[in-house]
């Protein structure tokens, strides 16, 4: 690398001519990027950085007061403080009106209100749904319809922010926090918000209300889905290859530093309610896979001869693998 020319002159010239009171500190608009400040105004992405605050995520550069970030970053994560109030405190936030929650779109329409003060507008609105190739239509159509799709596209198809949904287009549906999905949140998707929601349904359908029947035969679908992610019982458990057995999660209890690729796959693999091999998600996002990763484990990994299973060889890394409650509790009890 020491042989390759450099005029140390030269460039120092320029960047005193490009910079001359040094180099700015950093910013960015982008929320993709951990130096993003969270306010969805001048963000590129308004309306996801929007629904993401909506659901309770904020920033890195929000709570770590020693990032080196520009004094325009620090000034607009003060004004992203005043919008705390909006944030969901279970990371669950229902499409539809669920108990005593309000829809998700008055929320975030309450949300983006703050967010722009006097610059809000009906035409600021259009405006966003345009640029997020929603146009002419409503903003609940877009959090029912697009919003997922361009959530998992614009984050590397690594979605934190997960669509829940019956497969009805007028259903029940929900935006859940990834982050905050443990045990007890789910139990509470499934028995609280989705629980009311066939509560409702059965009384409309007993009252005879047009399509209550087929939202509650949905909604009780859905249910039953949840319920075996809920359980992990195989195929619908998480496999982590680089965890002995004893170590895998029982049930839904993932560990988010195992990462969204595998924390996901219950979520895609119960039966599908709506798009195929999305099981209980409004879309699948591509690029993820179960297969064999790349390169070759070291013997001391817990998995090394699992490939011998699959017709493959010792160290090849398979991630398409499932293991049974019993077993993993049996050698929990072991390891003891």
């Amino acid at each position: 690398m020491v042989k390759v020319p450099f005029d140390k002159g030269y460039w120092e010239e320029f960047a005193s001519e490009m910079y001359p009171n040094g180099l700015p500190k950093p910013y960015s608009n982008e929320p993709t990027q951990w130096i993003f400040h969270g306010h969805p105004q001048p963000s590129n992405e308004s309306l996801q950085a929007a629904v993401v605050r909506l659901v309770g995520y904020t920033w890195p550069a929000e709570t770590d007061d020693k990032m080196e970030v520009s004094d325009e970053t620090r000034a607009w994560i003060a004004r992203s403080k005043s919008l705390a109030s909006h944030a969901d405190n279970d990371g669950i936030v229902c499409i539809p009106p669920v108990g005593c929650e309000a829809s998700a779109s008055d929320r975030l329409l309450n949300l983006l209100a703050d967010a722009y003060g006097s610059d809000w507008s009906n035409d600021v609105l259009a405006q966003l749904l345009t640029a997020a190739d929603h146009a002419g239509k409503s903003l609940e159509a877009w959090l029912r319809d697009k919003f997922f799709s361009q959530h998992c596209a614009l984050f590397g198809n690594r979605p934190f922010v997960w669509h829940v949904w019956d497969g009805l287009s007028d259903g029940f549906a929900a935006l859940v926090n990834y982050h905050k999905l443990d045990y007890k949140t789910l139990e509470s998707l499934i028995f609280t918000y989705l629980g009311d929601w066939i509560g409702r349904q059965k009384r409309d359908a007993d009252s005879g209300v047009d399509g209550a029947q087929e939202k509650l035969a949905a909604a009780e679908v859905l249910k039953k889905r949840l319920e075996l992610i809920l359980a992990g019982e195989a195929p619908y458990d998480i496999f982590v290859r680089w965890k002995p057995i004893e170590e895998q999660p029982i049930g839904w209890n993932p560990d988010l530093n195992d990462g969204v690729r595998l924390n996901i796959r219950p979520f895609l693999s119960v039966p599908d309610v709506g798009k195929r091999g999305a099981g209980v998600l409004r879309e699948k996002p591509k690029s993820l896979h179960w297969e064999k990763d790349r390169g070759s484990d070291v013997p001391s990994a817990p998995w090394y001869e699992l490939g011998l299973q699959y017709g493959g060889k010792v160290g090849d890394r398979i991630n398409d693998h499932h293991l049974s409650l019993a077993e993993k509790r049996a050698a929990r009890e072991a390891a003891k």
